[in-house]
């Protein structure tokens, strides 16, 4: 699929693509936009983010559109998409100097090909008259997640002042601000949503596989408009997210495509600073908790207090729009968060709408996900880890691999330890 992203008003006379997608606005002549509202909100707040960082979210929403408007259904193979991606950046030499990372980062993070190209345009936000600089001490990506939110609290304990950063999505928005208004101190917030429009090939649900670039890309945005980081200072991100999820290893050999998703894996992580540290932003990404299960995260939070009274408020399963709002209690981060509740050995108040998993039938014990991890559990108590983790972990990138090892095998023992409570084996 050939789709090319350019600013409203580009001239098209001499592309040749099968869909155009305008960023920061629309156009009559394209068949998608996405990212107006971005736009608006910088303009807005008279923030002044650094150009290469403007690039990185053009990158990003561009992927992100392609992402959503390409079906898998329509792939040879029924799941492997070819993109010719072509981006308007406003500098075309360190893009096109750098495309292999980029390329490399999307294939790993959506299992597709990608090949991309950039024309080099003018995608920037006006310079405000007066701009403004957050003096916050870096940045939070605060999703509405259990994790997430350890995360904003722990370092609200640690006396840093985190500007948060969070994708909205419906029913998440009133969360997040609840979130960012209570977490220990009333924290600084900014609330983006890509507002994706572009056609689709058909009625199967849309793949968003590479939507973590975009909340980084938001992110590193906010992170340049800083005070801090216009002083020269070393930024720092912080995404949290335990280290089971963060490595998502499938469960069975059946899970190894769209059910095994690399939104915070290490690799991904790794690759994408080195972008970062090539473009010259001098920003790092960190996660605290890649070595912790979500258990460990709950029991080790300095957040306690707040936690008992709002950890179930946080949202965690990947079907919450399917069930009005409500966790489904059978999926593979539903089944995480509850074993992280019975690991923390507080009462979980969470509302599951598949609750009771003891029940003998498809949509309880034996439904895919239950009977997936239970076999996962199993087999790692007789082959180890290494049988299950396998090739989801490079050491050429990565280096020693022992705590991801260590982190897997702990976070599998909650699992199971859960599943056992039910009867589940």
């Amino acid at each position: 699929m050939k789709i090319f992203t350019a600013p409203v008003g580009y001239d098209y006379s001499q592309v040749r693509t099968d869909i155009r997608v305008s960023l920061y606005g629309t156009d009559e002549n394209t068949e998608g936009s996405v990212g107006k509202a971005i736009f608006t909100q910088i303009l807005k707040r008279k923030l002044s983010p650094s150009q290469r960082a403007w690039d990185l979210l053009s990158v990003a929403l561009s992927v992100v559109s392609s992402d959503l408007a390409v079906s898998r259904a329509k792939s040879p193979d029924g799941w492997t998409r070819e993109f010719d991606l072509t981006i308007s950046v406003n500098d075309k030499q360190f893009w096109d100097s750098n495309k292999s990372i980029v390329e490399e980062m999307l294939q790993f993070l959506s299992t597709d090909i990608w090949r991309l190209d950039f024309v080099q345009t003018e995608v920037l936000p006006p310079l405000p008259n007066e701009p403004v600089s957050p003096t916050e001490d870096c940045i939070a990506l605060l999703s509405g997640g259990l994790d997430s939110l350890i995360g904003a609290l722990d370092l609200t304990s640690a006396k840093r002042r985190p500007f948060l950063v969070s994708h909205t999505v419906s029913g998440d928005a009133e969360k997040q601000r609840y979130f960012a208004n209570s977490a220990g101190v009333e924290l600084s917030q900014i609330q983006l949503n890509h507002n994706a429009k572009v056609p689709k090939q058909d009625t199967s649900p849309p793949s968003q596989r590479t939507r973590s670039i975009v909340f980084l890309a938001y992110a590193v945005v906010m992170a340049t408009t800083l005070e801090k980081y216009k002083n020269g200072d070393k930024t720092e991100l912080f995404m949290s997210e335990n280290g089971l999820i963060s490595i998502n290893p499938p469960l069975t050999g059946s899970r190894i495509g769209s059910l095994s998703t690399r939104t915070t894996h290490p690799i991904y992580l790794s690759l994408f600073q080195r972008l970062l540290n090539n473009a010259g932003l001098n920003i790092t990404v960190i996660n605290k908790y890649a070595f912790k299960t979500k258990g460990q995260m709950l029991l080790e939070s300095s957040g306690q207090d707040f936690l008992v009274n709002n950890a179930y408020k946080s949202t965690s399963c990947g079907r919450f729009g399917r069930y009005g709002r409500k966790h489904c209690g059978r999926c593979v981060p539903c089944l995480i968060r509850r074993a992280s509740f019975l690991k923390w050995g507080q009462k979980d108040l969470t509302d599951y709408h598949f609750d009771d998993l003891s029940k003998q039938d498809k949509n309880h014990a034996f439904f895919d996900d239950v009977r997936s991890a239970a076999i996962a559990v199993n087999r790692v108590e007789e082959e180890g880890i290494e049988s299950l983790v396998g090739a989801n972990l490079n050491t050429v990138i990565l280096g020693d691999i022992s705590e991801y090892l260590s982190v897997a095998q702990s976070g599998i023992k909650e699992v199971g330890t859960f599943l056992k409570q039910y009867g589940v084996s």
